[in-house]
């Protein structure tokens, strides 16, 4: 069993005060004093070795910042001993006997020869004790192919979702991260394989800890469950168009330091009337509204999923004061940034 550091007799912790306002779904002192929870990481051969390396960095730094180290995995599979990614990475795994030997939550990781057959049994099995099963990408894929019948929102990576779409009907399956129905977790991996453990293991940390975490990760923001997986460029008509694509990429990284419109269409080489006709058309609004929204909706994703400073996020957010966006905020949201950030939770799981 891994742990990262050795596990340590519980200690008494007093609450946390987090003096931004966000709070932990669960009291900090019961956060800190929860016992262990254990993983079984379920591997193939081809599994896919970035979604297997989030899962045990993520746990591995959660140990690292938590007193007592609460987070333990092993690595399991139908062909036990050394199994091999899909680009040669090498884990050595123990069996996986279907009704025998269960963790807390098994993780099934994607890969390219994912076989739903040989751990779908041991699935079952855990989903009648009460117990979770994450499945991540392909493993995913895998399971909604083969389930006859499913109930409850599904998802996987947006690549085999229109797959999927094109050759079934599954009115169930949405395009967020992750979503949970009958203790079975269903996720996109990947990329977004490290915010969905980070969601499983939330209970377990105080606020502070989360937002340690994340910034040991180097992650801007935490993704909850029910945020959408991005999207294609080709899926915006407007995006086919390079000059409109680089209107759109200077907006965005140009947040914190807001540009005039006319050195945007400088830049990107294109008129005024042009880039208002196209924006008309595409977005039903200005190039300048769209750009506002843009501040706005990263402003509120800094004060709803960060535990950064409210001045600090009006200045990475290209706002000269709270109060200009706080107004901003509540024009478009209805709550100004204080009340959005005393109402949100540490809760990335929405589910």
């Amino acid at each position: 069993m891994n742990t990262g550091k050795p596990n340590h007799e519980q200690k008494q912790s007093t609450e946390l005060t987090d003096p931004t306002g966000i709070e932990n779904n669960n009291n900090n002192a019961t956060a800190i004093n929860r016992t262990r929870l254990t993983f079984e990481l379920f591997v193939e051969k081809g599994f896919d070795e970035f979604e297997l390396g989030c899962i045990i960095r993520t746990l591995s730094l959660a140990n690292d910042i938590h007193p007592n180290a609460p987070f333990e995995w092993r690595f399991t599979s139908n062909e036990p001993g050394m199994v091999t990614s899909a680009n040669g990475m090498i884990v050595r795994a123990e069996p996986a006997i279907p009704d025998h030997g269960f963790s807390d939550l098994m993780i099934v990781v994607g890969g390219t020869r994912v076989d739903a057959a040989s751990w779908l049994v041991r699935l079952r099995m855990m989903q009648r004790q009460g117990l979770s099963v994450v499945l991540l990408s392909d493993a995913a894929t895998a399971y909604i192919r083969s389930s006859q019948r499913l109930e409850g929102r599904i998802t996987t990576h947006w690549r085999d979702i229109e797959l999927l779409n094109e050759t079934g009907y599954y009115p169930n399956l949405s395009a967020r991260l992750s979503e949970s129905s009958g203790g079975i977790i269903t996720g996109a991996g990947v990329g977004a394989t490290t915010d969905l453990i980070i969601g499983l293991i939330a209970s377990y940390l105080s606020a502070p800890m989360i937002a340690e975490l994340g910034n040991r990760l180097l992650l801007n923001t935490l993704r909850k469950s029910t945020a959408e997986q991005p999207k294609k460029i080709s899926d915006s008509p407007s995006l086919f168009d390079n000059r409109m694509r680089d209107v759109i990429a200077i907006m965005e990284d140009s947040i914190s330091e807001p540009l005039p419109m006319t050195e945007i269409t400088k830049q990107a080489g294109v008129s005024t009337r042009q880039l208002e006709r196209v924006f008309r058309e595409v977005f039903d609004e200005s190039p300048a509204r769209f750009y506002k929204v843009l501040r706005i909706k990263h402003a509120r994703s800094l004060v709803e999923e960060t535990l950064l400073p409210l001045v600090e996020v009006a200045l990475a957010s290209g706002f000269g004061s709270t109060s200009t966006m706080s107004a901003a905020l509540r024009s478009e949201y209805g709550l100004t940034a204080h009340q959005m950030r005393q109402r949100k939770k540490v809760r990335l799981l929405e589910f």
